[in-house]
């Protein structure tokens, strides 16, 4: 059993995905940085905000007044803080030529870490569903997940689990999205906190659930 026998279980169970949902690479990296510390369905909330108000630019956010971003982006939470971050990013990513010149940079994640606000998991959500590059996202639904399936040391670090990843599966943009979307969609069908072991696709292969 590896990472990528879990993945054709997950996909013949759920089906393909097609996310991370946005309209634009620049909606991606805003709702990586707003998702921190809450849910999606928040994030949707304030990014529906910046759209109505014509906002969702990095010029826009950057020529508004921080006060009224920190109130479209409300509903995310830490707002104050986010709109800080948001606006640190707007003119990182202006100043480097948008998606573009990022791309180009020696080492975009170590540029990309090195800003306030972006840790490994938003640093490499941007990368992979912004700039298309393919590294693996953890989250951590990804550690209760395969620590539950025994190929996780409940110990190990972030960048310990993105190599399990990286040496098991082919460098694909494609595959780790798909596989991204379809592990946020298994902890929540089945392996939550609580989880519903019963109904589970993984269940005759999951040491948590045999015991």
């Amino acid at each position: 059993m590896n990472a990528l026998h879990i993945y054709k279980i997950l996909f013949d169970t759920y089906g393909e995905q097609g996310w991370w949902p946005a309209d634009s690479p620049f909606e991606v990296v805003v709702g990586a940085i707003l998702t921190q510390n809450t849910n999606w369905q928040n994030v949707e909330k304030a990014i529906a905000n910046l759209k109505a108000a014509d906002a969702l630019d990095a010029q826009a956010m950057l020529d508004m007044d921080e006060t009224r971003l920190r109130e479209l982006i409300r509903p995310s939470g830490f707002y104050k803080q986010k709109a800080e971050r948001l606006r640190l990013f707007c003119t990182f990513y202006l100043g480097q030529g948008r998606e573009q010149g990022i791309k180009k940079l020696p080492d975009p994640r170590s540029t990309l870490l090195a800003l306030k606000g972006i840790g490994p998991e938003t640093a490499d959500s941007i990368l992979l569903y912004a700039l298309e590059i393919p590294v693996f996202v953890v989250d951590a639904y990804t550690r209760r997940i395969f620590i539950r399936l025994g190929l996780l040391d409940s110990a190990a670090s972030y960048a310990e689990t993105q190599t399990c990843f990286h040496t098991q599966l082919d460098r694909n943009v494609l595959l780790y999205k798909e596989y991204h979307a379809l592990i946020v969609q298994h902890a929540k069908q089945h392996c939550r906190v609580k989880p519903l072991c019963a109904s589970c696709p993984l269940t005759s292969i999951c040491p948590a659930a045999l015991t």
